[in-house]
C-alpha cells in the first residue's frame, strides 16, 4: 500500500505531469528559496526531491514580502509536441484589503533540473494560474479571477485566455467561464485538461481549509459552457455538500471530519498513465486534535482514480473521501534517494534540501573556508522580512530530532548563532549563543517570538566558554518541544521551557498562513552583517511513519 502523505511536511498545491516513464510534481514555496520544489518518481509511491524551478533570488525578488506571500500554486506541465516542460506560477505581492495583487509568469525547460528560461509575464488577473496544451497546438491559461468589488460573490469565477507561444503573450483579455461544480464557494486552483472528446476543468472549492475539495466540470468546447460532474466533489475530507458561497473565509474549522486522518484535502491535478491507470495528487493536512493546528503545514497526498463509462473521473472505490492508504500502482517499484539524515558539510556544494526565507542561502553560506564545516554569515534578526541567515529543512514529522555542533565566539549581544524552529518571522523559538553583558562573557539562552511578541527566557541563561564547541539539540515529541545542549555530544541538559508544538501552524499564526514549520541553523549579526558562526554538522532524524495525534 501507499501511505499518505507521499510528500510530508510543507509541500502544498501539487501539480503532476509525465514525460515517458518519469513523473514529476511541483509544489508551492511561498517566501522560501529556492522556489518551486520539483519531485520525481517512477512508480507513484517513492518520490525524490529532484530540482527547483526558481533558482535566481533576484527574479522574483521575495525580500520584504510578508509570510505566506511569494510563490503560489505552480502548474507543471510537459508538452510532447514542444518537448518542453512548462511552469506557470504566481508571485503574490500583497493581500492587503483582500485585493490579492499577483503577477503570473511562465518559464520553460528541457528538463526539470533546468536551466529554466527567463520568466514571461502573463497577466495579473487572479491567482493559481495554469496552462493547458491542446492537441491542435493551441495553449490556454486559466486562473481564478479574484473579485474585489463589494456585493459580488467572492472569490470570483475561473477565467480563460489563449496564449501565443510565438509572441510570448496572451491573446486578448481573460474571460470568465466557470463558477464551480458545487455551492461550497471559494473556488480556486483551476487545471484544464482533455480526455477523449471532452475538456475538463478541475478546481478546488470550499477554501483551502477543512471544507476543501476537488471538483470537475466538462465541455466539448474549450471555452464552454461546462457541465458539473453530478458526483462532485470527487475528492474531499468533508463529504457533505452545503451552500457556503456567501462565506469566503478559507479555513472553516467547523467542517473538520473526526473520521478522517487526512484533512483539508483539495487543490489537485491528475495524470493518466500508459498502463491505463489514473492518479490524482492533492494537498492535505494532519492537524493536532482538538487544537486543529497543522504544524507540518499542507502536504502532498495521492489517490488512485478511474474514468467511468460516462466519462467522469472518480476515486477507485465507492466514495470520495481522501484515503490515508491507497493501493500501489502496477508500475514496477523504483526506490528513490531520500535526503540524508546527517550532513557533515564535507561537500563544497549545499545539499538540495536546504532553504532560506526570501533570499538565496548561498549569499550567506560558506562551505570552503573551513572544510568539513559550514560557515554562516550573520545578518538581520529572525523577525526580519529582508535578509536573515536561516538555513533550514522542512519539518516532516512531529516526532523528530535535530542536532548540530556550533563553534562561535560572539563579541556583542548583537551576535547570535544556534538552532531554530521556525514557522515564520513572527513565530519561532531559538536556542542561541551570544555575548552576555550581565555575565561579561559568552552564554547560551532561549528566546521565543510568538505572534510577533518576543520573550527572552533569562532564567535559562547559562555561562559557556568562548572557544568551546557546543552541541545543540531540539526534540519534537508530538505537542511538546524541548531544547537541549551539551559540551561533549553525549551528555545533554535541557534548557528553557517545554514549548507547544501546535502553535507552529497556520491556524495559530496571526501574520502568516499556508506554509509549514522548518528546523535549522542560523546566525545573526545585527551590527555589521559580517560576524560568522561555524557548524560542524546538521543531523535531522524524523519518524515519518508517526501519526499526528
Amino acid at each position: 500500500m501507499i501511505k499518505n502523505p507521499i510528500i510530508p511536511g510543507f509541500n502544498p498545491d501539487p501539480s503532476i505531469c509525465r514525460k515517458g516513464n518519469d513523473y514529476y510534481i511541483a509544489v508551492s514555496s511561498f517566501e522560501w528559496f529556492p522556489g518551486i520544489p520539483i519531485y520525481h518518481s517512477k512508480d507513484m509511491k517513492n518520490w525524490e526531491l529532484y530540482s527547483h524551478a526558481l533558482q535566481d533570488a533576484n527574479n522574483p525578488d521575495l525580500k520584504k514580502l510578508p509570510s505566506a506571500k511569494g510563490i503560489w500554486a505552480p502548474c507543471l506541465t510537459y508538452c510532447e509536441a514542444d518537448d518542453l516542460f512548462y511552469v506557470v506560477y504566481g508571485v503574490m505581492n500583497s493581500m492587503n484589503a483582500r485585493y490579492f495583487d499577483v503577477d503570473n509568469f511562465l518559464i520553460t525547460a528541457k528538463d526539470p533540473k533546468g536551466p529554466w528560461s527567463e520568466p514571461v509575464y502573463l497577466h495579473s488577473t487572479g491567482f493559481d494560474a495554469s496552462m493547458f496544451h491542446d492537441d491542435d497546438g493551441k495553449k490556454y491559461i486559466v486562473a481564478l479571477d479574484w473579485e474585489t468589488r463589494t456585493n459580488y460573490e467572492k472569490p470570483g469565477p475561473i477565467n480563460i485566455v489563449e496564449y501565443d507561444p510565438v509572441n510570448k503573450k496572451i491573446i486578448g483579455m481573460p474571460q470568465p467561464f466557470w463558477r464551480g461544480g458545487t455551492d461550497r464557494g471559494c473556488i480556486e486552483a483551476p487545471h484544464l485538461t482533455k480526455h477523449g472528446d471532452y475538456y475538463y476543468i478541475m478546481c478546488a472549492e470550499g477554501g483551502t481549509g477543512y471544507y476543501h475539495c476537488v471538483t470537475m466540470g466538462r465541455s466539448k468546447n474549450v471555452w464552454g459552457p461546462y457541465e458539473a460532474d453530478p458526483n462532485n466533489p470527487i475528492i474531499t475530507s468533508s463529504p457533505e455538500n452545503y451552500n457556503e458561497r456567501a462565506d469566503w473565509d478559507h479555513l472553516k474549522p467547523h467542517y473538520y471530519n473526526p473520521y478522517s486522518v487526512l484533512q483539508k484535502s483539495g487543490h489537485a491535478s491528475y495524470v493518466d498513465l500508459p498502463n491505463g491507470e489514473t492518479w490524482l495528487v492533492h494537498l492535505t493536512s494532519r492537524p493536532f486534535v482538538p487544537e486543529l493546528r497543522c504544524t507540518l503545514g499542507r502536504e502532498t497526498a495521492i489517490q488512485k482514480m478511474r474514468w467511468t463509462e460516462d466519462g467522469w473521473l472518480c476515486k477507485d472505490d465507492i466514495n470520495n473521501l481522501a484515503e490515508e492508504y491507497v493501493p500501489e500502482s502496477s508500475l514496477k517499484e523504483v526506490p528513490m534517494p531520500h535526503l540524508p539524515e546527517h550532513d557533515d558539510f564535507d561537500s563544497d556544494t549545499l545539499g538540495i534540501g536546504y532553504y532560506a526565507p526570501r533570499i538565496d542561502p548561498m549569499t550567506f553560506v560558506d562551505l570552503k573556508s573551513r572544510p568539513g564545516w559550514i560557515r554562516l554569515r550573520g545578518q538581520e534578526s529572525g523577525c526580519s522580512l529582508n535578509k536573515t541567515s536561516i538555513l533550514a529543512r522542512k519539518l516532516t514529522s512531529v516526532k523528530a530530532t535535530a542536532v548540530t555542533k556550533l563553534d562561535f565566539t560572539p563579541i556583542s549581544y548583537q551576535h547570535t548563532a544556534g538552532l531554530i524552529l521556525y514557522y515564520d518571522n513572527m513565530n519561532f523559538i531559538y536556542l542561541y549563543k551570544y555575548y552576555s553583558d550581565t555575565l561579561k562573557h559568552s552564554a547560551i539562552s532561549v528566546l521565543q517570538v510568538e505572534n510577533g511578541t518576543k520573550k527572552e527566557y533569562s532564567d535559562a541563561r547559562t555561562f559557556v566558554e568562548d572557544h568551546q564547541d557546543i552541541w545543540m539539540k531540539i526534540e519534537i515529541n508530538g505537542r511538546h518541544t524541548q531544547f537541549l545542549w551539551s559540551l561533549d555530544g553525549h551528555n545533554y541538559k535541557e534548557i528553557g521551557p517545554v514549548f507547544d508544538t501546535t502553535k507552529f501552524s497556520d491556524e495559530y499564526s496571526e501574520y502568516g498562513e499556508f506554509t509549514g514549520t522548518f528546523v535549522g541553523i542560523t546566525c545573526g549579526d545585527r551590527m555589521m552583517h559580517s560576524h560568522t558562526a561555524d557548524f560542524d554538522f546538521f543531523d535531522y532524524q524524523a519518524d515519518e511513519t508517526a501519526d499526528v495525534e
